[in-house]
């Protein structure tokens, strides 16, 4: 469905996410428009050519004439705008999201939403320490890496129409996990470096650090720069997971911990060999 530029997307939450989107999309050829709470994110996008139109409202015009509605919402708040609003989507219409959590919100979304109404989740792992329609980007997604989360209550179409997204968007991997495989991978890869960064900006609070500090410090700690409404959030809604990672990253610092408590040289440097050669794993190429 995705490459037919005749078809229609409405983005729901035009921020830093969703106007990154938008911009690309555009560029394509896609009439995109977008409903979001601020009007001033409307306007902005309006005069930058982002979008085609868009409103603060629930517009029944634009969510009925949109062929795929992409979602940029905090969990909770997609969910309720589902439970309250799908009866404006137009009979076959296709919807994703770009939600970092998915065990929580997939079943339940799927499971209140009409039947000739398909939702197909998404997360795109790309994001910036600013936010707002303003920061969008169009190479905000080079390099990086876009995963789909089916059901069985998915059907062939639907899913491959959502990689097909991905890839327009430029993600250089475009993979497919569980809902339940997406939330153990992204505690460990997105939520637990959080954790340790806002754990290291927090745990000690001599004055005038950052007038001594070097790259690794602030390399280390660039996502500190934290939105506390979001995160707090996707932490609760992924609990079980992210609660199982913390404990494996407690349980291998105190084992390096113990290494140098009693100076094992050789434990300590067969740890870091180790780490270096994973970490090779994980450079862009």
């Amino acid at each position: 469905m995705i490459v037919d530029v005749r078809k229609k997307i409405l983005i729901v939450g035009l921020g830093l996410l969703g106007g990154s989107y938008a911009k690309i999309l555009k560029r394509f050829g896609f009439h995109v428009s977008a409903i979001t709470k601020e009007q001033s994110s409307i306007d902005y996008a309006m005069k930058e050519n982002i979008i085609d139109e868009g409103t603060t409202a629930l517009d029944k015009r634009i969510i009925g004439d949109a062929d795929l509605v992409i979602f940029a919402l905090y969990p909770h708040v997609f969910v309720e705008w589902i439970e309250q609003n799908q009866g404006l989507l137009k009979s076959g219409a296709l919807i994703t999201d770009v939600t970092g959590v998915k065990g929580s919100i997939v079943y339940k979304i799927q499971d209140m939403l009409r039947s000739d109404v398909e939702f197909i989740a998404a997360h795109p792992m790309a994001g910036r320490e600013v936010s707002g329609v303003e920061n969008s980007t169009d190479k905000m997604f080079a390099g990086a890496n876009y995963i789909v989360t089916p059901t069985d209550k998915n059907t062939a179409e639907a899913i491959g129409t959502c990689m097909e997204l991905g890839r327009l968007l430029g993600f250089s991997n475009v993979v497919t996990l569980s809902p339940e495989e997406h939330d153990e991978m992204i505690g460990f890869l997105s939520q637990l470096t959080h954790c340790i960064a806002v754990t290291l900006m927090t745990c000690n609070d001599k004055e005038d650090m950052e007038k001594f500090t070097g790259d690794s410090f602030r390399d280390l700690t660039r996502i500190a720069r934290i939105n506390d409404l979001m995160w707090s959030e996707l932490f609760v809604a992924n609990k079980s997971a992210l609660l199982q990672q913390m404990n494996l990253f407690i349980d291998k610092f105190n084992e390096l911990k113990a290494m140098l408590e009693v100076e094992d040289i050789d434990g300590m440097r067969e740890m870091m060999r180790r780490s270096t050669e994973r970490r090779a794993l994980f450079d862009k190429k």
